[in-house]
């Protein structure tokens, strides 16, 4: 019966990854190896599964029928090991996690490292890219991301934190400049506006009526980067839009002074997503957990 299987693995990296090179680096195995196995595979099966060129690789339909099983076996036999962990209740294995650069570097990673020095079995393969992915093709545990998700297929998803930004400034550039009082006040003032591939992120807030409101901003100065947003306007540079889980020790510290306090910040959100199986591994229900718990400050800011 171990023969049936051999090669199975091999089979889906290759028809996931498009190509024998790729799913050997995947594999860590070399390509020839990877080559010979699926040959062995399709001479068992009696059947192509992959369109070969010297260009190009593709599944044949007999390879599409025959993935799309693989997978539901493969879906099977992590169900059954999610089952006999939860038995264990040891959190054991590699937790691959997608996330956000910044957000994911100052508030996911610290909630994972926590989590990795309490369980030694586990594994942690952390990734950071402001880019989707594709959290199943790219074979991810979880993902976070701060935006509400589709409906991907396949896929489960947990609100994990409700984020909010605050206008502020440095205590010596409202001295200068003046303290705005009305969202109108700040086209007098100096904006340090973040600015990522051609398009500047509005300020917006929630109006009386609950919609949408975005004041008129003049700036010199453009980023794309929140950080050193933040170092400019310790510079006494301007007025900035920063979530305020990134500035909460310069706003505690006095270092910047957050205004406009009585108007709504437009609130977004981050999620957790990951592939849907019938069993949820112990590793994921408890990073899940972990997290939830651990981002509870975000809101109380």
């Amino acid at each position: 019966m171990r023969e049936n299987f051999e090669g199975v693995a091999v089979f889906v990296a290759s028809a996931e990854e498009g190509s024998f090179a790729q799913a050997a680096e995947r594999l860590a195995l070399t390509r020839s190896a990877v080559g010979k196995t699926i040959a062995r595979l399709e001479k068992r099966l009696g059947v192509r599964l992959f369109h070969r060129t010297t260009r190009s690789q593709s599944l044949t339909e007999e390879g599409q029928i025959y993935y799309e099983r693989c997978l539901r076996a493969l879906g099977e036999l992590r169900a059954g090991e999610a089952l006999l962990e939860s038995g264990r209740r040891e959190v054991s294995g590699r937790l691959k996690v997608a996330m956000p650069v910044l957000f994911g570097r100052h508030c996911i990673q610290p909630i994972l490292l926590d989590l990795a020095a309490n369980h030694p079995g586990l594994e942690l393969d952390l990734r950071f890219d402001d880019h989707l992915v594709d959290i199943i093709s790219d074979g991810y545990d979880l993902a976070i991301r701060n935006h509400t998700p589709g409906a991907g297929r396949g896929l489960e998803s947990r609100l994990m934190a409700r984020q909010r930004k605050v206008v502020c400034a440095s205590p010596a550039y409202l001295q200068k400049n003046g303290v705005p009082i009305r969202l109108e006040d700040l086209a007098d003032h100096e904006a340090l506006v973040y600015w990522h591939k051609g398009h500047k992120y509005p300020w917006t807030f929630r109006g009386p009526d609950g919609g949408i409101v975005e004041p008129d901003l003049k700036w010199r100065l453009q980023f794309d980067n929140y950080e050193a947003i933040t170092d400019a306007a310790l510079k006494c540079m301007g007025v900035a839009y920063l979530p305020d889980w990134l500035i909460r020790d310069q706003l505690r510290d006095g270092l910047l002074v957050s205004v406009l306090n009585d108007l709504l910040s437009d609130e977004f959100y981050t999620y957790a997503i990951w592939p849907a199986t019938r069993f949820q591994p112990l590793k994921l229900t408890v990073a899940l957990e972990s997290l939830s718990s651990g981002l509870k400050w975000i809101a109380e800011l």
